[in-house]
């Protein structure tokens, strides 16, 4: 009974560290998919560090930022027009951006 107690306690904690490892990786996902327009500007983007630019947008919250990255807004289309970006990988990029617009 002990044994198998202490193998499930393994087995949680090998997937909880599997999941870390795989976590998204927000400046990864930015300079494939958000830079593109991101980084100059394009069709009135914030670039990333703006802090004038994205002051009032931080302000609206994080659910408002996932929301509009993930269903597109304006020009922006959903996931940056990266279809097979994870919610998660899309929200580490909104987080990335942020931190850089702080």
């Amino acid at each position: 009974m002990k044994f198998s107690f202490v193998s499930t306690a393994v087995a949680a904690a090998l997937l909880v560290m599997a999941g870390q490892t795989l976590a998204a990786d927000g400046k990864t996902v930015y300079d494939s998919t958000c830079a593109a327009c991101h980084a100059t500007g394009a069709a009135g983007a914030p670039k990333l560090g703006d802090k004038a630019a994205w002051a009032p947008r931080i302000k609206t919250g994080a659910q408002a930022l996932y929301a509009s990255a993930l269903k597109g807004k304006n020009v922006m289309p959903a996931k940056g027009g990266n279809s097979g970006l994870s919610d998660a990988d899309v929200m580490a990029a909104v987080d990335y951006l942020v931190a850089q617009g702080k």
